[in-house]
């Protein structure tokens, strides 16, 4: 448990812990900042994805008419496996949210090299309402340099012409989790063992 202190003492201990989270605040502002000044490249790549219900859908088809993209692969961990760490990020996508970024110009869709048939009994089974489609047979996963791994990409559009303006893996996925960044103003945090947490606490 945590040391119980007068309130004042409490105060001034979170007064210190908020002069650093302002300068990690102004810290992520200024790395936003950088984000929105990064050079892009042309995405020339004629992408036949598999849709729900025997569609094909291109590259550009996924903008659904709006200028900015983001895709997130879910990772293919072979036939009848799926992946944990890409289904926590799905489940933690939050209600609205996706309908947010609509109204903001900003399109989703969920990429996976998994063949469809595989992808929507799971996306039934969990409920998820996003766009999921198949990269199988596409070179896609691999020009987005995600390999067998997952990764979240961003896009533009300019009249036909797409571009790729940012990506992200691994612990920049993490940090866009819902619950792990409620988890992370918790007494407990995330309880996993890689964190830096005080002797005895939960695991």
């Amino acid at each position: 448990m945590p040391e119980i202190v007068p309130a004042d003492e409490w105060q001034q201990a979170r007064d210190a812990l908020l002069v650093a989270e302002k300068e990690a605040t102004r810290a992520l502002d200024a790395l936003a900042a950088r984000r929105r000044r990064l050079p892009m490249v042309r995405f020339a790549g004629e992408y036949a994805f598999a849709a729900p219900g025997g569609a094909t859908r291109s590259l550009p088809d996924l903008f659904d008419g709006r200028r900015e993209l983001i895709v997130y692969q879910f990772m293919d961990a072979g036939p009848g496996h799926y992946c944990p760490g890409c289904t926590w990020f799905t489940d933690n996508i939050p209600p609205g949210g996706l309908a947010g970024l609509a109204g903001r110009g900003v399109s989703w869709a969920t990429v996976s090299d998994m063949p469809l048939e595989q992808i929507e009994p799971y996306v039934a089974e969990k409920g998820w309402t996003m766009p999921f489609l198949s990269s199988r047979g596409t070179t896609f996963s691999a020009d987005c340099g995600a390999g067998g791994g997952f990764m979240l990409s961003v896009f533009l559009r300019d009249g036909d012409d797409v571009y790729r303006t940012y990506a992200t893996t691994q612990r920049g996925v993490d940090r866009m989790v819902f619950t792990h960044n409620l988890m992370d103003i918790t007494p407990f945090g995330r309880m996993q063992a890689w964190e830096d947490s005080p002797p005895g606490w939960p695991r």
